[in-house]
């Protein structure tokens, strides 16, 4: 006990007197300090000055952008063509092309059988959930959304496929091969036959099962 008191005297005597001593601050000189005159005309440079601002295919000035400040350039048009891939619930943006189910079928084993299963199911443990069941079940405790069960149109089959699967080299089926597993996928869950085959005219007038589930947004597209 008596050490420890000695210990806070000295720690209080130690602040009294950093309290009371003058420092001088750090960087500032003890017999005053020196400024530096500024000059009476700034001097010229050879400062880059930004580009004007960035214009579209029209030669019309992007208001949003004040400048790019010389850096990049402007896309062009197969450039954003090989990214401009989305397809509309009404069908607009489906390519040219045709697949059966027959073809998916031989598709599905090779691409798609490891991750999701050889009767659709999903397999729970690499993530990969299942593509077909679940009708009326999304109202329940325990709803199951599935392709048979919650899509509202087939085109976002097409356009989910063709975007992100398989997994491993997500955008490297043809035109062809995702409308052929897209039939195959919309048969095996009894909404086609296994006779079926879709392009871009026929995928569009597929009726899913929950396409009455869902709330038409009345918004537009541009907004």
């Amino acid at each position: 006990m008596f050490m420890r008191d000695k210990l806070r005297q000295s720690l209080a005597i130690g602040a009294l007197a950093l309290t009371t001593t003058a420092l001088p601050a750090i960087g500032q000189e003890t017999q005053g300090r020196t400024v530096a005159p500024l000059p009476a005309e700034i001097e010229e440079t050879t400062e880059l000055v930004p580009t004007s601002p960035v214009a579209d295919s029209e030669g019309t000035a992007d208001a949003g952008l004040e400048s790019n400040f010389g850096l990049g350039r402007a896309a062009t048009e197969a450039e954003i063509a090989a990214i401009d891939i989305d397809v509309m619930p009404d069908g607009r943006g489906l390519p040219e092309g045709n697949g059966s189910y027959a073809e998916g079928s031989s598709l599905y084993e090779e691409k798609c059988l490891a991750c999701h299963g050889e009767n659709l199911e999903g397999i729970k443990e690499l993530g990969a959930p299942a593509l077909i069941g679940g009708r009326d079940t999304l109202g329940s405790d325990k709803p199951v959304k599935t392709v048979e069960s919650y899509l509202a149109n087939a085109s976002t089959l097409y356009d989910y496929i063709h975007r992100a699967m398989p997994l491993d080299s997500p955008g490297s089926l043809s035109a062809d091969e995702v409308y052929a597993l897209s039939a195959y996928i919309l048969g095996r869950g009894g909404i086609l036959g296994e006779d079926a085959e879709l392009d871009a005219q026929s995928l569009p007038q597929v009726q899913m099962p929950n396409a009455d589930g869902f709330i038409a947004d009345p918004r537009p597209d541009s907004l």
